[in-house]
């Protein structure tokens, strides 16, 4: 599975949304994107890419390609 792949199914599994929804998910926006699904987010990143995120990077990630910036700060490409 490539980093692409992990990074949509963990906005799809830990969302419950479909991946043609994921591009243009932006957090507070979307009934799924609620405080405990970012929560949840976070969380399916942090196995997904065997990081984790400081509590800057969990606020500042607001939509799906800030996500993927954020992970580069880890050594993560997307």
């Amino acid at each position: 599975m490539t980093n692409l792949e992990k990074y949509v199914n963990a906005f799809c599994e830990s969302l419950e949304v479909a991946e043609a929804e994921v591009a243009s998910l932006v957090y507070g926006e979307s009934d799924a994107w609620d405080s405990v699904g970012h929560m949840s987010l976070v969380a399916a990143l942090e196995d997904a890419f065997d990081v984790m995120v400081d509590m800057d990077d969990i606020i500042d990630l607001s939509s799906f390609e800030k996500g993927k910036e954020i992970l580069r700060k880890y050594d993560v490409e997307i």
